[in-house]
């Protein structure tokens, strides 16, 4: 019985240092390990706002755009504007 809840824990543990080293990488990658800890949540204040702003504006825009390429592409190759199509209905 001991082994069941021994596995969760190690489970755990390699999921904490796999996170941890996520992190170093990314404190390597962008050099804001060389700032100091004030510094390093301003950095990362700004990065976290920055990728939800682009989030949300894809989230927002890119549909609305992608349903004008669509009607646009449609009428290029061919397609029958709404106006014909109301009149055949």
């Amino acid at each position: 019985m001991l082994s069941l809840f021994q596995a969760p824990r190690m489970n755990l543990k390699n999921l904490q240092e796999y996170l941890a080293r996520l992190y170093y990488q990314y404190l390597l990658i962008t050099s804001i390990y060389v700032l100091e800890p004030w510094e390093q949540s301003i950095f990362n204040s700004v990065l976290l706002s920055a990728v939800a702003m682009v989030i949300y504006t894809s989230y927002v825009f890119v549909p609305i755009h992608v349903s004008l390429a669509l009607k646009f592409f449609s009428g290029v190759c061919g397609g029958q504007p709404e106006s014909t199509m109301t009149l055949i209905n």
